[in-house]
């Protein structure tokens, strides 16, 4: 029984033994992560514009195709959210960066961004989510990070 307490406390505090990222440490790249959220911003805004397109017909294939739009943009709303909170603020942006008021600051008017985007057709929101991301990466990434995003983004 000592022995079955003594498990118990190791696993319930392996959090605290063991302090780690969610993932391990170098498989995921920042600028996959920045390139995703580009993509997930030009899907939304493609979908804003199926949804205006869509909302004005009356016909059964138009409203399956219309939710399953309005579906995509909540998708890649969260897609952004998630990457956003669980990539960027909970593994990568530390509090002792001189950057750390910045980070936030962009990083929060992204994931509001994404909620605007969710909520709804106004493509305005898309192009701030992207300004914020701009203003992100520029003070995120430094001249490596930004050019292996080059890279990518060709």
């Amino acid at each position: 029984m000592k022995n079955y307490l003594i498990l118990l406390a190791l696993m319930l505090n392996v959090g605290l033994l063991y302090p780690h990222c969610q993932v391990p440490c170098g498989i995921y790249d920042d600028a996959v992560r920045i390139v995703t959220v580009k993509e997930d911003f030009a899907t939304i805004s493609k979908a804003m514009v199926e949804i205006k397109t869509l909302s004005s017909k009356n016909d059964p294939l138009s409203f399956n195709q219309l939710n399953r739009w309005i579906m995509t943009k909540e998708e890649h709303a969260n897609n952004i959210q998630r990457i956003t909170s669980d990539y960027f603020l909970t593994q990568r942006i530390k509090s002792k960066n001189k950057n750390y008021d910045k980070h936030l600051r962009f990083l929060h008017e992204l994931l509001v961004s994404a909620m605007k985007c969710k909520q709804t057709v106004d493509s305005k929101n898309v192009d701030k989510g992207l300004k914020s991301l701009d203003k992100f990466i520029n003070v995120y990434l430094d001249d490596h990070g930004q050019e292996h995003l080059k890279k990518m983004s060709q």
